[in-house]
């Protein structure tokens, strides 16, 4: 028998996933994926300003967020599922193929994301490689997560093909190439002198900090819809690798909860006049609703609460947990970008406007749509032709 045919024999799973709930959810998650690829192309053919929101104030608006979103949430992800497989016999380890495969279509959703964005995605992979610009954060990032792709490709294949002592070392590499990408994607932010509220050093850790709170939460809410697509409990190994995952969301939540108070602190303290105003955009401004409502309570303070509150003695809690914490992530990434630009530099100038107007057009949630369709579709499919493989504990 060929190895391609071992592993499907091996892997497919023929009764544990309901193959009709399977088909339903790709047809909803399918769908979606092919509605916002279609306006992403529309908008190659009439325009991206005809479709999109954004204007010379406001260049990176909510597909922006959303790839930053999807990569922040990959890296988290990748570090855990390379942490597991490299420290084999800890808690994670039971859910650390499924992390593999789930870094894996999160980063493609995020190439989605910024793909359909971008006027001429093309001439990125063409110029990339034709003329490299190492001075140039973007570069990298876009180098070195297209590399860790690579890595996480042939990691997943030998994991399916079980050469666990390859897949191990080619996942440490993915993860170094992740972390180096992360790191550059908060560089992208944190060296324009001419933003405020981005500039400085916090940055590229504060995102590793995200990718730790996005991975764990991302584990905990796809195991748990995992067992759920196949109508079962979870077994109490599985259950324990999601309390010690929520060990790390609540630790993470906590970090980051003292990270953006000294951020938003920094600002009124010794800070300039136009980061102090962008700073008042979240906490009285234009996108106060989306600061305090969704990236502080729901995506921090209320986890932080039910965590606390249930002792991660329940599987329900950490889920609804996770999600609202994967929400206030994405909330996050878009108040980041767009604190970031909407101050206008005349601000201090009397009678000038103090704020650009940005509100993300039907096209964009469209476009967001699409990338979160693309991650629901391949995760469904993955439980269905992967899914003996996640339900093994892999220590490499």
């Amino acid at each position: 028998m060929s190895t391609a045919g071992a592993v499907t024999t091996t892997v497919v799973e023929t009764d544990a996933v309901s193959w009709s709930r399977v088909k339903r959810y790709s047809v909803f998650f399918g769908f979606w994926l092919l509605v916002g690829v279609l306006v992403g192309l529309t908008g190659f053919i009439i325009g991206h300003h005809s479709l999109f929101n954004t204007s010379r104030e406001i260049p990176w608006g909510l597909p922006i967020s959303a790839y930053a979103f999807f990569a922040i949430t990959s890296t988290g992800l990748c570090l855990l599922a390379a942490i597991s497989h490299l420290f084999g016999g800890n808690r994670l380890s039971h859910l650390a193929n499924r992390m593999v495969w789930l870094s894996i279509i999160t980063i493609c959703s995020a190439f989605l994301a910024i793909g359909l964005e971008l006027e001429s995605p093309w001439r990125m992979a063409i110029y990339n490689i034709t003329s490299p610009n190492l001075a140039s954060n973007i570069w990298w990032m876009g180098t070195l997560y297209g590399l860790a792709v690579g890595f996480l490709l042939l990691e997943f294949w030998l994991i399916l093909t079980k050469h666990y002592k390859i897949a191990l070392f080619l996942g440490v590499l993915g993860a170094l190439a992740e972390v180096a990408a992360n790191t550059c994607l908060g560089g992208v932010f944190s060296t324009l002198a001419a933003r405020p509220y981005w500039y400085g050093a916090q940055l590229p850790i504060y995102f590793l900090g995200c990718a730790f709170l996005s991975g764990a939460a991302a584990t905990i809410c796809f195991t748990h819809f995992a067992y759920a697509l196949r109508s079962k409990k979870l077994p109490e190994q599985v259950s324990s690798s999601m309390q010690a995952a929520g060990q790390v969301l609540l630790l993470m939540l906590v970090l980051i909860s003292v990270s953006v108070f000294w951020k938003i602190t920094s600002n009124y303290v010794g800070g300039t006049s136009a980061g102090r105003t962008a700073a008042d955009a979240l906490t009285a401004g234009p996108l106060a609703t989306q600061f305090w409502v969704f990236e502080v309570a729901i995506g921090l303070a209320i986890p932080i609460l039910l965590l606390v509150l249930s002792r991660l003695k329940s599987p329900l809690i950490m889920t609804i947990s996770s999600l609202m914490a994967l929400t206030g992530m994405f909330f996050a990434r878009l108040n980041q970008v767009v604190a970031g630009q909407i101050v206008y530099p005349s601000f201090e100038l009397e009678s000038a406007a103090v704020y650009a107007a940005y509100a993300p057009s039907w096209a964009e949630w469209l476009i967001i749509a699409a990338a979160f369709g693309l991650t629901g579709l391949a995760f469904v499919q993955g439980e269905r032709y992967f899914g003996a493989r996640f339900m093994e504990s892999s220590s490499h």
